[in-house]
């Protein structure tokens, strides 16, 4: 499809009618998918028309897994692990993402539809907040197969799933991992904490399993009730960058990420989804395993949090898994759905 379109939770959204930058926006009527990046100000195109409908098909033919270049080596992202750990010595920060960009030119110019991308993630790597968002007047084609909730909203009732701790099984996990993740839980406490009524920011669940194509992750539940004065704006103010992606404290770990990384992130870390300003509901996923096309070039990016307790090789080795299977996907081509 070459005009504006978006797909979430098995349903079309066409008629584009806006584009805007003001989360005010979202305060106001229509449904919205929202694209934020990590660098800069949310986009967000409100929809006139929704059916449930499956993934629009489209021709796709995707980068051999040899033809992706990284924005850091090995090593230079064993030196940024190296860094940060400097960093958490000197007690600058707790924890800080590392991540890099991933990048390949695609091959086919006539086979670069994101929904043709969509439907083989679909296929091969289902995620529970898989997502399209396609607005070609902007530049902006992004399809998510994150597994991680940002924020879902259903009226004054807000709630974040931060992911941190990875693994190929749960055995790999270790008390390294749920450290970090009792970590990035207290800081989406604390931002919640500046938009939600006193009292009411809760962690209905801690540590949880989850289990994923691939791998495993720990994934906690933060939860609130935003004051009534409270608005989109404020609220992605006070709660954005994600704070899993980011680290802890945020205002540190922000600074020491523009230190040590050597491209930016664009979409990925950021956030991807839907609003629903009618019915005062909502659902953003954090931008992760998300890839997106710009000129003829696939992105994708991948990271790991890195604390005192990092292994900068193992590290590394978390960035690799959390990309290999979403790339070999994604050097499929549509031919293989329909067959």
């Amino acid at each position: 499809m070459t005009e504006s379109w978006a797909w979430f939770a098995g349903r079309l959204h066409t008629g584009l009618v806006e584009v805007t930058t003001d989360p005010s926006a979202l305060d106001g009527s229509g449904w919205w998918a929202v694209v934020a990046a990590y660098e800069g100000p949310p986009v967000l195109a409100r929809f006139a028309e929704s059916r449930e409908a499956p993934i629009p098909s489209g021709a796709w033919r995707g980068p051999s897994r040899e033809s992706w270049a990284s924005s850091m080596s090995r090593q230079d992202y064993i030196d940024a692990v190296e860094t940060v750990r400097d960093h958490i010595a000197r007690g600058d920060v707790y924890q800080a993402n590392v991540c890099r960009i991933l990048s390949a030119e695609l091959p086919d110019s006539d086979a670069v539809d994101v929904g043709g991308l969509a439907e083989l993630l679909a296929a091969g790597n289902p995620a529970p907040h898989a997502g399209v968002v396609h607005l070609p007047d902007t530049g902006i084609s992004v399809v998510t197969a994150s597994p991680e909730l940002y924020l879902r909203r259903t009226g004054a009732v807000v709630e974040s799933g931060p992911i941190k701790g990875t693994g190929r099984t749960a055995a790999d996990l270790t008390a390294k991992d749920d450290a970090e993740n009792v970590m990035i839980v207290d800081l989406v406490r604390n931002d919640l904490g500046a938009v939600c009524r006193t009292g009411s920011v809760t962690v209905p669940h801690l540590l949880a399993l989850e289990e994923h194509p691939g791998l495993v992750h720990l994934v906690s539940t933060v939860r609130g009730e935003l004051r009534a004065e409270v608005g989109w704006g404020e609220l992605l103010a006070a709660t954005f960058p994600p704070g899993s992606v980011t680290g802890a404290p945020k205002s540190s770990a922000l600074r020491i990420i523009a230190e040590v990384e050597r491209a930016a992130r664009e979409p990925y870390c950021g956030a991807v989804g839907w609003v629903d300003a009618d019915r005062r509901s909502a659902e953003l996923a954090v931008a992760i395993r998300t890839f997106w096309v710009r000129d003829g070039v696939l992105r994708f990016g991948t990271g790991a949090g890195i604390t005192w307790g990092s292994d900068a090789a193992r590290e590394w080795d978390e960035t690799e898994l959390k990309a290999e299977r979403l790339l070999a996907v994604a050097a499929g081509s549509t031919s293989v759905v329909a067959g």
